[in-house]
């Protein structure tokens, strides 16, 4: 599996190229949730997809939750090896793993005794709660195996290999597909589980994925793999760890508010009955395909562009910017079409034939779905940014812009124009964040940031540089060897 250069080559066509296996990493998560959906939602009932659809939007808020820490890491990994300084990648790798581990287990700890109350607290319905809880306390189980899985995926984009982190998805989508049915219905030898059963093909298939990564990475002696006399380098170092907190914090912020914004809608639409709850379940699942690009893209955009921060290569993180934007209209604009043109048919994957949760499906979706397009633009602008070490800003960006209008507008408004004022809200809200990140990449201070101390003697970007300049550009040949891991 090999690990890609982002400091050299044309700008275009590699971070195209880098970015292939991270959509296809996407798509392949997708399509696994898409087929989940299909056997809940047309073998077990609505009850049960609404249930999976609530217990999902908490998954998504765990995720969130150490998202920054595992993106800080790659960030970090990022520049290093934008430096050529593989022993400084390392260490960070060793610190943020026992980081991340041990925070995997708390949450698991934590979340399994009290997942009823959140799904309660939710305003979950009735109908729906005990599919959702049944669901809800295996994923608990199973964070540990994601949160790794996650975390090492990260490392190695980080270092330039998606290939890796996509082969071994594969796997895992594979095995969740295969034990699905298998679970849910009781086939063979397996257990009759309903609900829970598709919880455990995603817990089975996740720890197969982990351990198997594991295992080959070490036998190809990976560059950045920890050898046994290397162990060392999990004990914590504490300017690492700051890093990771104070830069990671915020960042994981991003998803928390994006989640909870989530559950928010969630809770605002639970509020309408169960076919709308239904017809939004069905909705989020077209949703997650459409921002797929963008997401693929803002992740290549964010390591390309740390590891031209570390070797200052200004001018190449400006034309990543320019691609990513380019490469988010086209893409995402590519797959709106057909899912407004073809709802019906799309939509009646997740719904019974005869459901009135279909047509209400197929109305907030025309209201809501091409709003992603420019949504997709601060997911590519926020990935550059926050390869720098800038991730207040994007922060407050997207904050406001969810909670500022989003939420409001869809609360406020619903006595004017009923549940539709939820739909309209998207659009809204994703205009709000474009704008203000466009306003904040031309005019904003994020090329001035770090994730780490600098030593007062390193070379900074010029103050005078227009925002939408580039700096001087650093001899591509020069090496750092010699510089302080810290000095990123």
């Amino acid at each position: 599996m090999k690990r890609r250069d982002l400091t050299q080559g044309p700008i275009a066509s590699t971070l195209f190229l880098f970015a292939l296996p991270i959509l296809g990493g996407n798509v392949l998560q997708s399509l696994n949730g898409s087929v989940n959906a299909v056997w809940v939602g047309r073998f077990l009932g609505e009850e049960a997809l609404t249930g999976v659809a609530n217990a999902n939007n908490i998954l998504f808020f765990l995720l969130g939750a150490v998202f920054g820490v595992g993106m800080a890491a790659t960030i970090l990994v990022g520049q290093a090896m934008g430096r050529h300084d593989q022993a400084g990648a390392k260490r960070v790798i060793g610190t943020s793993a026992t980081f991340f581990f041990s925070v995997s287990l708390l949450v698991a700890a934590i979340g399994l005794p009290f997942s009823r109350h959140v799904l309660a607290w939710m305003g979950t319905p009735a109908a729906a709660l005990p599919y959702a809880d049944a669901y809800l306390k295996i994923i608990f189980a199973a964070v540990p195996f994601l949160y790794l899985f996650a975390f090492l995926s990260a490392i190695l984009r980080g270092a330039g290999d998606t290939r890796t982190p996509f082969a071994f998805l594969l796997l895992v989508v594979v095995l969740d597909i295969v034990f699905n049915p298998l679970l849910i219905f009781g086939i063979g030898p397996m257990p009759e589980m309903g609900i829970a059963g598709a919880a455990t093909a995603t817990l089975i298939a996740n720890a197969i994925g982990l351990t198997s990564m594991l295992l080959w990475l070490r036998h190809r002696r990976h560059a950045l793999w920890i050898s046994r006399g290397e162990r060392g380098l999990y004990r914590p170092d504490f300017a690492i760890v700051r890093a990771l907190v104070t830069k990671g914090v915020p960042m994981g912020m991003q998803m928390i508010v994006i989640s909870l914004a989530m559950i928010a809608m969630m809770t605002m639409v639970n509020g309408h009955g169960t076919d709308t709850t239904a017809a939004y379940g069905a909705a989020l699942q077209l949703w997650t395909y459409v921002q797929m690009p963008a997401m693929a893209i803002g992740a290549a955009c964010s390591s390309m562009a740390a590891q031209n921060v570390g070797a200052r290569q200004w001018d190449r993180v400006a034309a990543t910017t320019r691609s990513g934007v380019i490469f988010n209209f086209v893409l995402t604009g590519a797959l709106i079409a057909p899912l407004i043109l073809f709802d019906r048919h799309t939509l009646a994957l997740f719904l019974p034939a005869a459901s009135p949760a279909l047509e209400v499906a197929r109305h907030l979706n025309h209201i809501a779905v091409w709003s992603f397009l420019f949504f997709g633009v601060t997911f590519v602008i926020a990935g550059v940014v926050r390869a720098t070490g800038a991730v207040i800003p994007p922060l407050l960006i997207l904050a406001f812009a969810l909670w500022g209008v989003r939420v409001p507008f869809a609360n406020w408004l619903q006595p004017q124009l009923g549940v539709d004022a939820i739909w309209w809200s998207f659009p809204a809200s994703s205009l709000v964040s474009l704008t203000l990140s466009v306003a904040y990449y031309r005019w904003g201070g994020w090329r001035k940031a770090r994730m780490l101390p600098t030593k007062p003697d390193e070379v900074a970007i010029p103050s005078e540089v227009p925002a939408g300049a580039t700096a001087p550009v650093a001899d591509p040949g020069a090496r750092c060897e010699d510089e302080a891991p810290q000095s990123a």
